[in-house]
């Protein structure tokens, strides 16, 4: 079993804060300043160039991607990390639909995030092919994966209520129609145990800097399935997913295996925040994770909802349908959430009226959930929310 007391220990976090919003910026590792502050001076610094090569920095995509895999339940060798989540949703997409060239159809919910939605969009009009994006409520993905489906294009928890898609059920749904999958793992890796391989999924793209807690900016991550991985064609031909980048050729070939996936120079400061974070989440039992993460939410909404009645629950109550996220919806949410982060509680709020509190056990613990559930029914009983400073909306919310 994992000791989260000890993995709570490992995480800098401000004095008297209880930090609700690891679902959309992980904390702080304590060793992450350390280990990026050797690789400025000790790698970067002393080796100038040659660290690619005596530093191992061409190869930590790879590397780097075999220790996310544990988390999402991948085959070594079949992930790799770089530039951002849009990107890497743009390369998969754009691979699933040259496998099933005879069908137009995308299929999406209005639960995924819109940035992939807005990749989609701008895939299907670069192609000129005559694809189809549908977009359906997430409840009725199943009732419209048909034989004239392409590609099942889901993230698995939506950003917004938390509700899970069984990626399991609908992968097989979609195989049986002729159809192919791309997951985005955003909202659970690191979040709950993923099974890519026992799900047979194709393809899957996630974040680093959520969960994972490699910090603002941090690269992202694509899986492509081992039957896929040596015929798929990367849509965006950067050089170093080339055969023999250095050999500097004018023409592409794409490289072996998950290498073809890369695109870009990768971000070597970045990928040392990773590998610190990493550390940590190398020692955790995923299934000890998920329990200790149902624990604390079933814990949250029972004391939000004996003490605040004016909240409801956005979120699946059954905790087996949700991931690692409680949200509660509030006609004055903003104000509500901005109200509770002056009083060091700090979830968030997604339009148009959700407050959305993350619960990550590595540094969030049954203690901290009652003082949160406090503070809320403080706001909320006393309108403390109703002030004008707290209703002035920021440009991230």
């Amino acid at each position: 079993m994992t000791d989260f007391a000890a993995t709570k220990a490992m995480f800098h976090l401000p004095e008297g804060m209880i930090y609700l919003d690891g679902n959309s910026l992980g904390p702080l590792p304590k060793a992450t300043a350390a280990r990026v502050a050797r690789t400025v001076t000790a790698e970067w610094g002393e080796k100038v160039i040659t660290g690619w090569n005596r530093a191992g920095w061409m190869a930590q995509p790879t590397a780097l991607g075999n220790r996310i895999g544990r988390l999402i339940g991948a085959e070594p060798g079949h992930v790799v990390l770089g530039d951002t989540l849009s990107i890497k949703v743009y390369q998969a997409l754009a691979a699933a639909i040259d496998l099933v060239p005879d069908r137009k159809v995308i299929l999406t919910d209005s639960g995924n995030f819109p940035s992939d939605i807005y990749m989609a969009e701008g895939l299907i009009k670069s192609l000129g092919r005559g694809h189809e994006l549908r977009v359906v409520n997430p409840q009725d993905v199943a009732n419209h994966i048909n034989d004239d489906l392409a590609v099942l294009m889901l993230t698995q928890v939506d950003y917004r209520t938390g509700r899970l898609h069984d990626m399991q059920a609908l992968t097989a749904q979609a195989h049986t129609a002729g159809a192919v999958t791309c997951w985005d793992l955003a909202h659970t890796a690191g979040a709950m145990a993923v099974d890519l391989q026992g799900c047979n999924a194709d393809f899957a793209v996630g974040c680093t800097y959520k969960y994972l807690n490699a910090g603002p900016g941090a690269p992202a991550f694509i899986y492509v399935s081992p039957r896929h991985i040596e015929t798929c064609q990367p849509a965006l031909s950067g050089w170093l997913g080339h055969e023999a980048p250095f050999a500097f050729d004018l023409d592409y070939r794409p490289g072996t295996g998950i290498e073809r996936m890369r695109v870009g120079t990768p971000p070597v400061l970045q990928m040392a925040a990773l590998d610190a974070s990493l550390d940590i989440w190398d020692q955790v039992d995923m299934d000890a994770l998920r329990s200790a993460s149902i624990a604390l939410t079933e814990q949250f909404i029972t004391g939000v909802e004996a003490l605040c009645p004016q909240l409801t629950l956005a979120s699946p109550r059954d905790p087996h349908a949700r991931g690692s996220q409680v949200s509660f919806a509030f006609q004055h949410g903003y104000a509500a959430m901005q109200a509770c982060v002056a009083r060091n509680v700090v979830g968030d709020f997604r339009a148009p009226n959700i407050m959305r509190f993350g619960f990550c056990p590595l540094f969030i613990d049954a203690g901290d959930v009652d003082i949160a559930v406090n503070v809320i029914a403080d706001v909320m009983d006393n309108a403390l929310w109703d002030d004008p400073v707290y209703k002035q909306v920021s440009g991230v919310t």
